[in-house]
């Protein structure tokens, strides 16, 4: 049987998503057409950046660029998951613990690992689960459990069809077309609750977090992203746009270079829901947001040291949850803190602070067999055979994804959980360890070193 490959059943997956989402969200329309906008102004405006993503094959992938959200409540749920994502080439990178910030879920992105994978669709799903065990209301918590034991958010179909790719080792044309159709409902949104009103009040006086997970037929993907080459011009202009954007831009300060990611997004919707009391119990959920978010450069242990020293000190001298009260203060303190972090791509790399993907030049490959040996690779970048770009950061931010959360759940959310992480029981639950994504990026890095000493002769 000839098989699609689980690229490019990721990318159809990615396509049909946002589509979906587009129609149940319409303002997430707009802001898509806001980001292409903008990123057509910055490419215009910008000819040094423009090559750079056309040389790395950034630019193809641009408006492929996305990643989505989910909350589940069950390890069966999780585990389910993984194996619905592994159809689609996409593994648990990275343990990410919210509970510091007030958050109950601990989580992992769900992505391709290796470059030319990432190439195909970067989509990748940042998903949650839910820590039951930190409801401190033993009957509130056991009610919660029950619920959620009783619901099944995967269709009859997309199981067979999991179990079928297992089976058989990748799933034919039609096969993969269906697999997208029935993977997709997991993630649709359902306005009718399986709760009733004094239920679902009941977990939102808990964490509003925790009646968005418990009180719902299924996990309903709660944002898409789509990323922008700046994310500024876009926090300004959605205003405009009729988008009233979170306070503030999650993580670093704006700087000539690029690093990690930063984020912002606009408030989650009031949607209306039916409870199950009555067919007249009306209310509302707000749940579901759209996010956009500009990616830079991948960081080394080293370089995730800085940030986070530098990240904790703006935060400890602000000395409280950063909102719109005290948003530009926080700015100010974070472009202050900041200006410690190297801001050069030589520096970057010179200090081992950022991983980079290295490229043979014209010059490097007219010269091959003739460069003086050893071919070290700062003399090859010296004699400009080598370029080096740095490696874009696919993954994310525990405190970043916890501003974004906190934002659209209201400061009144925030809890306290401190020392309550466990990747142990959250691996457990998955029923596989989570992927080292520093570990993903060094071997990138080196297999590009590889790959250029090849090409050279060396």
């Amino acid at each position: 049987m000839s098989f699609v490959s689980p690229d490019l059943i990721r990318q159809r997956f990615s396509r049909a998503m946002s589509d979906m989402y587009r129609d149940e969200v319409p303002l997430y329309g707009a802001l898509m057409n806001l980001v292409e906008q903008t990123n057509a102004q910055v490419l215009a405006n910008d000819s040094p950046l423009a090559e750079h993503l056309r040389s790395t094959g950034e630019l193809e992938r641009l408006d492929l660029e996305r990643h989505g959200a989910i909350r589940v409540g069950t390890a069966a749920e999780l585990a389910m998951l993984g194996r619905l994502f592994a159809v689609m080439g996409m593994e648990p990178v990275g343990y990410y613990d919210l509970t510091p910030a007030g958050v109950p879920v601990h989580s992992t992105a769900f992505r391709a690992v290796h470059e030319a994978s990432l190439q195909v669709s970067p989509f990748r799903v940042f998903t949650s689960l839910l820590r039951l065990e930190l409801i401190e209301n033993t009957e509130l918590r056991t009610f919660a459990e029950s619920v959620l034991a009783k619901r099944q958010i995967f269709t009859a179909d997309a199981l067979d069809l999991i179990e079928l790719a297992e089976r058989q080792g990748g799933l034919t044309e039609h096969q993969a077309d269906e697999f997208v159709l029935q993977a997709l409902e997991t993630f649709r949104w359902h306005h009718s609750a399986t709760v009733t009103a004094e239920q679902y009040r009941q977990l939102s006086a808990q964490h509003r977090l925790i009646a968005d997970v418990v009180a719902f037929k299924g996990p309903h993907i709660n944002h898409l992203t789509p990323r922008t080459l700046d994310i500024d011009i876009v926090q300004a202009q959605m205003p405009r746009h009729g988008i009233t954007p979170k306070a503030v831009v999650e993580g670093p300060p704006r700087r000539q270079c690029p690093i990690l990611l930063r984020q912002t997004s606009f408030k989650a919707l009031d949607e209306p829901v039916a409870f199950t009391d009555s067919p007249q119990s009306k209310g509302s959920h707000s749940a579901r947001f759209g996010e956009i978010e500009q990616r830079g450069a991948a960081l080394t242990p080293k370089g995730r040291a800085l940030y986070d020293q530098l990240l904790n000190a703006a935060r400890d001298a602000l000395g409280e949850f950063p909102n719109e009260a005290n948003a530009q203060r926080y700015n100010a303190l974070m472009a202050e803190h900041f200006a410690q972090f190297p801001d050069t791509l030589d520096e970057l790399r010179q200090q081992a602070l950022a991983y980079f993907r290295y490229f043979p030049t014209s010059k490097g490959l007219a010269a091959k067999g003739t460069l003086a040996k050893p071919l070290t690779l700062e003399y090859l970048l010296e004699q400009q055979c080598l370029r080096a770009e740095p490696l874009v950061y696919e993954d994310f931010l525990p405190v970043s994804a916890a501003g974004i959360f906190q934002s659209n759940l209201g400061d009144a959310a925030q809890s306290h959980y401190a020392g309550q992480s466990n990747r142990q029981a959250f691996e457990t639950a998955l029923g596989r360890t989570t992927i080292d994504e520093l570990a993903l990026y060094a071997a990138t890095q080196q297999r590009s070193i590889d790959e250029c000493m090849s090409a050279l002769g060396a």
